[in-house]
């Protein structure tokens, strides 16, 4: 650990979404490196790693979060809470045309609604401490590809939440970070996957049938993507770990190479050609519409 860096021993952080996947990943290594690690779940297990207490905390249930901020209170008392990684949420993929209202208000309750619930919540804590906000969004928190823009949207709203949050409590000594992990093998993509064949097959006849090929070809495509990724989880929980110890935490940080390019192309490619890139993502068989 450089000078520069804080250090983490004695400094309690609590992670949400932290059952399995990158937030299980996050946990354990933060606790590995000397944090007090309180692990969000919806339902206890029984195997968190080494050195995580696992808390019940569903981010979409006002009683879930209250019960967990007194818990968390009563375990730091005067010290406070040094990090809170907002890091549970969903990922609907449909074709916008197809997409369920209901799918789509669970995707902002979870991915949104619930993660400023949460903030809330903590955010008197986290003044105590002098502590860190870190929010998971997503590279497709900068540009926004076919038959993912539900999950696109609350990522772009979770990205606008974190700066105007970064702003407000900045003179209270609370930082606000972003994390946007790019395309990353965890458990979630069977779910995508599972979504999104679920809405698909229940849509119209006449939007399966103009949708059908295509989608299921970028649920194909996408997934082996995140499955053949380089990128780790572990490679995510050590971005946390920078964004919660740095001296001067930055306001974002990406993971992965996808992640980093498509946050650079935003900025450099106008509008008309990032549509031209994913035309081939929406062009069935055949070239037809």
């Amino acid at each position: 650990m450089s000078a520069r860096n804080l250090d983490p021993r004695g400094r309690a952080v609590l992670v949400t979404g932290a059952s399995t996947g990158l937030g299980r990943a996050c946990a354990g290594q933060l606790a590995a490196a000397g944090f007090k690690v309180y692990a969000g779940v919806r339902k206890l297990a029984g195997d968190p790693p080494p050195g995580v207490e696992q808390l019940v905390l569903d981010v979409t249930d006002a009683a879930s979060i209250t019960a967990a901020e007194d818990t968390v209170r009563a375990a730091v008392g005067e010290q406070g809470l040094w990090g809170l990684v907002n890091n549970a949420g969903i990922c609907v993929s449909a074709p916008l045309e197809c997409l369920p209202l209901d799918d789509l208000r669970q995707q902002l309750e979870t991915s949104v609604v619930g993660q400023i619930a949460t903030t809330q919540a903590f955010l008197p804590l986290l003044r105590d401490a002098g502590g860190r906000v870190v929010n998971v969004t997503s590279g497709l928190g900068n540009v926004a590809i076919p038959y993912l823009g539900a999950y696109a949207a609350a990522m772009w709203a979770k990205e606008a939440f974190s700066d105007a949050l970064r702003r407000e409590v900045a003179p209270s000594g609370v930082a606000v970070s972003v994390v946007q992990p790019g395309a990353i093998a965890t458990p979630i993509w069977d779910k995508v996957s599972g979504t999104g064949s679920r809405i698909i097959d229940a849509a119209p006849k006449p939007l399966q049938d103009r949708y059908r090929a295509t989608f299921v070809r970028f649920l194909e495509t996408n997934e082996k993507g995140a499955r053949t990724s380089r990128t780790s989880p572990e490679d995510f929980a050590r971005t946390v770990h920078r964004a919660l110890t740095a001296g001067s935490p930055r306001s974002r940080y990406t993971v992965g190479r996808d992640a980093t390019m498509g946050r650079l192309l935003t900025r450099l490619l106008p509008d008309a050609a990032i549509d031209r890139v994913f035309r081939s993502l929406v062009t069935p068989p055949g070239g037809t519409t």
